[in-house]
């Protein structure tokens, strides 16, 4: 029976939830109890109004830890790599491109001492044996692969800090590219050696160099396969700076 007279008296046009707004809600809320009022001449429970005012405190207490969980973002990042440094250690090596607040920055170099560098990595292009023998033989269409993939790497290194924007300009005093037909596996083994007397090593510089002689043998004999792999570019050792010489195990 209430539900009947109460769908009379309530049209559905009647918006009781529509409003995305806490404050619409409560004043639908307000209306509905008017309503309910003038058609049992009582108002209704405590119940309805009290779960309208919780819900109205629920959704501003919700809007409100947004807000503060917003604005404390930046301090909370700095607090948490402040904590994991902490735990870390001081002898555990950074990341030093990265700044107290999580953001990229390029190191200042200029409080360290300059001192002879060198690097050495290497890189593996596995062509295919149909490839292999084309490029052993100097029968590719664009020419010697081997010759202009050396080219390639020299010029490289040359551009590293272009090519990797952290990268500091470095004057090189050196840059080696050997590139070697490897016929167990098809392959070209290429290895790049970088040299400079300064305040940051050359390691970057050295893996550039493979790198890019790499892709130029892709690049040479890519017309005749597409399934050549460029893999396994790494540092093999380094000398100079503050670490010393350092050297891969295998």
């Amino acid at each position: 029976m209430f539900l009947r007279r109460f769908a009379v008296i309530v049209p559905r046009s009647t918006r009781f939830f529509s409003s995305k707004d806490s404050l619409d809600l409560a004043s639908t809320i307000a209306e509905l109890n008017k309503e309910m009022e003038s058609v049992f001449g009582e108002p209704p429970p405590d119940g309805l109004a009290n779960s309208g005012n919780r819900s109205c405190m629920a959704q501003d207490a919700h809007h409100n830890s947004h807000v503060i969980l917003g604005s404390t973002n930046d301090k909370f990042a700095a607090q948490e790599l402040s904590s994991i440094s902490h735990h870390l250690g001081e002898n555990t090596p950074g990341l030093t491109h990265v700044g107290s607040t999580g953001k990229a920055q390029m190191v200042d170099v200029s409080p360290k001492e300059n001192s002879s560098r060198t690097a050495i990595a290497s890189c593996k292009v596995v062509l295919g044996k149909k490839v292999f023998d084309l490029v052993l033989a100097n029968q590719m269409a664009k020419g010697d692969v081997l010759t202009v993939a050396k080219i390639a790497g020299i010029n490289g290194a040359k551009h590293t800090s272009t090519l990797i924007p952290l990268c500091h300009n470095i004057t090189l005093a050196h840059v080696r590219v050997d590139l070697r037909l490897d016929p167990e596996d098809f392959s070209v083994e290429i290895e790049g050696e970088a040299a400079s007397t300064g305040k940051t090593g050359v390691e970057m510089e050295a893996m550039t160099a493979v790198s890019i002689a790499g892709l130029t043998v892709y690049d040479m004999c890519k017309a005749a396969s597409k399934d050549i792999q460029v893999t396994d570019i790494r540092l093999e050792c380094k000398t100079g700076g503050k670490t010393g010489y350092w050297c891969r195990e295998e």
